[in-house]
């Protein structure tokens, strides 16, 4: 099947699938009294992540669909850190004690909003309240438009050590239309300002099927972005999902590339990554190979949560902030989306969760075939199931499925053992949602595959 057919029946809008069961399904049925209950449940000796959402940003770029809003005053910034640190004080006394802590990441919006004496102070109340390990990792996402010095002196004080930059495009049309002007010296003078710091790892995003972007277009942002010699690389498709994220009306969707288009600039970014010596990291990410991240994926220790692929192994994933999502043992949990109504919470000292999702035992055992196929790119559904005491009738039955895919060039299924081949990887997606049981195929909700 040629590449055209096969974009024509598996680029559906399916989950990226950064949690099982996904957030479109997560209810109000899970609570802050049932946060409260796992976080006191959680082992003495279990270390923890922490992430800390800031849904702030100094201009707002249309492509984006991150929960953010553009925020020009520093006193709703300064009553956000604020209030991030009573929900620390909420969180770590539900845990009853000093917990363990071995990784921190700060997302958003652009953490960086915070004024740079307040994130300091969230990042001073987290080791006051937690035991963070001397060697922890602390990431942290960047906008290097706004990377001040006395933000950039915060950070080492945090002692951040690893940092994601927004790059997306660097062609000054496309920048233009998704409303982001950046030009290369910035990016690059913020890069090196990182290292200076002590950033021992630096991660480049860049985005394909923007407005006006074409083949030879993102392979020179690719080539451009490789001068800075990352030590990561994600490369995203653009989710146009206006009916969620009014900003992205503002792009025309004339001047979107088309589903075969999207593929050839994959593919092309692709190719410029790995002829560089970039390892493949699941369906979108590539890591030098001296970096820990391509080691996990060799060795089968890569993870996935909802920052993406990691090498955060942590059984607990705490997080804080306004629409944060956290996942725990028994099940996952989203801060109220609302800043006003997660800040009316804390401040009443209430745990803010507004929704989540407990998991059975079939969404763990699918889960750990999901996250399988979509960081090592093979499950043995058998070994999966004994692994967790589990009966592997349930996966079995999604044979015919694999075997259409197999018929498709996108698998090898031999009754046991699904693997994705290299033209399937593009369709990882597509894969993993075969044993989603939550799925509908027509939900709009999610982002086309490639």
């Amino acid at each position: 099947m040629d590449v055209a057919d096969l974009i024509a029946r598996y680029d559906q809008r399916v989950p990226r699938y950064t949690s099982y069961p996904t957030a479109p399904h997560f209810s109000p049925a899970v609570d802050g009294a049932a946060l409260a209950g796992w976080l006191a449940a959680l082992p003495v000796d279990a270390p923890l992540s922490l992430y800390l959402h800031v849904p702030f940003c100094d201009t707002l770029c249309r492509f984006c669909a991150c929960h953010t809003t553009v925020v020009n005053r520093p006193e709703p910034l300064i009553a956000y850190a604020d209030t991030l640190l009573a929900e620390i004080d909420l969180v770590a006394r539900a845990i009853g004690r000093t917990a363990p802590v071995r990784h921190i990441h700060w997302g958003g919006g652009t953490p960086t909003s915070l004024p740079a004496s307040w994130i300091a102070a969230v990042g001073n109340r987290l080791r006051e309240r937690f035991a963070v390990a001397a060697e922890a990792e602390v990431a942290v996402e960047i906008d290097p438009r706004n990377m001040s010095p006395a933000s950039l002196a915060a950070l080492a004080e945090m002692g951040v050590t690893r940092a994601s930059i927004g790059v997306q495009d660097f062609d000054p049309t496309v920048q233009y239309a998704i409303g982001r002007i950046q030009p290369y010296d910035v990016t690059a003078a913020c890069a090196e300002r990182l290292r200076g710091i002590g950033v021992s790892s630096l991660n480049l995003d860049l985005i394909y099927g923007l407005p006006h972007q074409t083949v030879e277009g993102v392979a020179a942002t690719v080539r451009k972005a490789l001068e800075l010699a990352p030590d990561r690389v994600a490369v995203f498709g653009y989710a146009h999902v206006p009916w969620m994220k009014k900003q992205q009306e503002l792009i025309s969707v004339d001047a979107l590339p088309g589903p075969l288009e999207r593929f050839h600039q994959r593919e092309v970014a692709d190719s410029e990554l790995t002829r560089a010596g970039y390892i493949r990291v699941g369906m979108d990410h590539y890591a030098k190979p001296s970096d820990e991240m391509a080691r996990a994926a060799a060795t089968g220790r890569l993870k996935r949560n909802f920052q993406g692929y990691t090498t955060d192994d942590a059984p607990a994933l705490l997080g804080f902030g306004a629409s944060a999502i956290g996942a725990l043992p028994w099940g996952y949990v989203q801060n109220n989306p609302r800043v006003p109504q997660w800040r009316d919470a804390v401040r009443a000292g209430q745990l803010p969760t507004a929704r989540g999702v407990a998991l059975t035992d079939d969404d763990r055992l699918r889960r750990a075939v999901i996250e399988r196929i979509m960081c090592d790119l093979r499950a043995d559904l058998p070994a999966i199931a004994a692994a967790l005491g589990a009966d592997p009738d349930g996966l079995l039955a999604a044979g015919p499925m694999l075997q259409a895919q197999a018929s498709d060039g996108l698998v090898e299924w031999d009754g046991r053992t699904v693997k994705v081949t290299e033209a399937g990887r593009p369709f990882l997606r597509a894969v993993a949602a075969v044993f989603d049981t939550y799925f509908q195929a027509s939900e709009a909700r999610h982002a086309a595959a490639i």
